[in-house]
């Protein structure tokens, strides 16, 4: 089990925050170290989803499809999903309820300070999400490219998974610090990144991560990135829009 508890990580949300957008690995590569995460693609060419250990690319209409094996990755957070712990989910109304819950739950069994995997299956009331256009860069922030390219949409009274990561507060900057959300129908036809939900009723499946593993570009041009710079505000703005 000791290989399957692991996190694995392409780049970090700091470098994708000041516009490290090129690819580090392909999405075969990073299907090898894990079955459910989530990310996004080379230039920033729309949101991925990992569920079941395929990966799927929500497009700037909230349209799906799987991923082409040798499309680029700039930054992903991928691990197994063994479902060590699964409860029921009722009746949430926002999205920080749905937060506030599972962390509630990493905090009875002390995992506050460590990572965390989860997928919920369940019907969905209302589903507030986004995607983007691929804007090709170079030093050009990733909040400026969702200003220009970012697409929201909404899908209402539909089944299937919100999938994501936990990351604690320490580990600020190398991803999100909390939950981090994407949603993809049952029908593997809707998705995105995601602002809001209601759900209805749902299954969840959660797994404490207590090792990571993080790629680091090896082209020359990531280190010319300052990667302090990128601020907490910018990266709240890019993950709450």
């Amino acid at each position: 089990m000791s290989d399957q508890n692991r996190m694995y990580q392409v780049s970090t949300l700091q470098a994708l925050a000041l516009g490290y957008t090129k690819k580090v690995i392909t999405v075969s590569e990073l299907l090898q170290n894990g079955d459910t995460g989530l990310g996004t693609f080379e230039d920033v060419n729309g949101e991925m989803i990992i569920m079941d250990g395929h990966c799927y690319q929500a497009r700037s209409d909230g349209s799906v499809m799987e991923a082409d094996p040798n499309a680029g990755v700039p930054f992903s957070a991928v691990a197994r999903l063994l479902g060590t712990r699964q409860f029921e989910m009722t009746d949430k109304q926002d999205i920080e309820s749905i937060r506030t819950e599972l962390t509630q739950r990493i905090e009875e069994h002390f995992g506050l300070n460590s990572m965390h995997v989860v997928r919920i299956d369940g019907e969905y009331e209302k589903v507030d999400a986004r995607s983007e256009e691929p804007y090709k860069s170079h030093h050009i922030t990733l909040k400026e490219v969702l200003d220009q390219n970012q697409t929201s949409f909404v899908f209402e009274n539909i089944r299937g998974s919100l999938v994501g990561v936990y990351f604690p507060d320490h580990m600020d900057g190398i991803n999100m610090p909390g939950w981090h959300l994407h949603f993809l129908s049952e029908d593997k036809t809707k998705g995105g990144h995601v602002f809001n939900v209601i759900l209805k009723k749902g299954t969840v499946r959660l797994d404490k991560i207590t090792r990571i593993e993080i790629d680091l570009p090896k082209a020359a041009a990531f280190d010319t990135y300052s990667l302090k710079q990128a601020s907490e505000e910018e990266i709240k703005k890019v993950e709450k829009g």
